[in-house]
Parts: structure tokens; sequence; C-alpha cells
């Protein structure tokens, strides 16, 4: 069972998620992140580390690095380079 909420139309899965084969692409994951970027505020953050979760579950550290890089989720959200988002998806 899949358990998620919609945050402005957008499909955002918790830690719960237990679809099988789903899989967070990198693609997805940048569509997600910059919609989130946009918006900034506190629960944007919060779907952000669910993102960064889901996107260090299946492609690991160095990916969720690039993403808080390319976003810039330092300055959006307060989100450091090295940040452990291991514990957001199990």
């Amino acid at each position: 069972m899949l358990h998620g909420f919609f945050l402005h139309g957008v499909a955002i899965y918790s830690r719960y998620a237990t679809v099988k084969g789903y899989n967070m692409t990198l693609e997805r994951a940048r569509e997600l992140v910059a919609l989130q970027a946009q918006l900034g505020g506190g629960y944007n953050r919060n779907s952000v580390r669910l993102i960064l979760g889901e996107v260090h579950r299946h492609h690991g550290q160095q990916a969720v690095d690039a993403l808080i890089r390319e976003f810039d989720l330092e300055t959006t959200f307060g989100i450091e380079v090295g940040s452990d988002f291991s514990r957001f998806t199990r």
C-alpha cells in the first residue's frame, strides 16, 4: 500500500511507501525538487527532505549531494551537502 500526500498537485511519497518496483528516478527527483524550491516554504522543505531520502535510498549520497548543489538547497532550505537523509525513507 502506498502512503503519500499531494502538495500543490504533486504526489510526495512518505517513508512508508511500499510499492514493488517503485524507483525514484533522478529525472523525477529533479522535477519535484525544482517545484518545491520555487515555492520555498516550510512544508516544501519537508517535501524536499522526503524526496532526497528516496534519492538516497535508490541512488546514494553522491546523487543527493548533486541535487543539493544543483538547486542550491543550502540557501533555500538550509540543507547542507553531506546531510544524511537515509532515515527519511525507512
